[in-house]
């Protein structure tokens, strides 16, 4: 079994100093494209009620960790939805959780992953 806890971004990631796109909306951290072993990793407090994705606490996912906008991780980053694996600091979804925090935007980083 992975191990959730397993080392996270690397540490220049803006991600580590945002945490908005986890904080945007409940109905963000969805599972789509993962398949049942996929979904198995991620521990069952963390998923929510329907099964559907991950659980939050209002708009904000269960599994961030900090304070938005200062220092933020994720409990579950080795297991993480392939939606969050797919974000990236700077893409447009990056800037819509960021304004909504009011935080500025990043610039776009085609090679660097939330």
């Amino acid at each position: 079994m992975s191990d959730v806890n397993a080392p996270g971004p690397v540490q220049d990631s803006p991600c580590q100093a945002c945490g908005a796109c986890c904080s945007y909306s409940s109905n963000w951290p969805r599972f789509s494209t993962e398949d049942d072993a996929a979904l198995a990793l991620i521990p069952a407090d963390m998923v929510n009620e329907r099964q559907s994705g991950m659980r939050c606490d209002g708009e904000r996912c269960a599994a961030l960790r900090g304070k938005v906008g200062v220092a933020t991780s994720c409990a579950v980053y080795a297991v993480r939805p392939e939606v969050c694996r797919t974000c990236m600091p700077g893409d447009a979804e990056c800037g819509m959780a960021r304004r909504r925090h009011g935080l500025p935007p990043l610039p776009p980083r085609p090679s660097a992953q939330c």
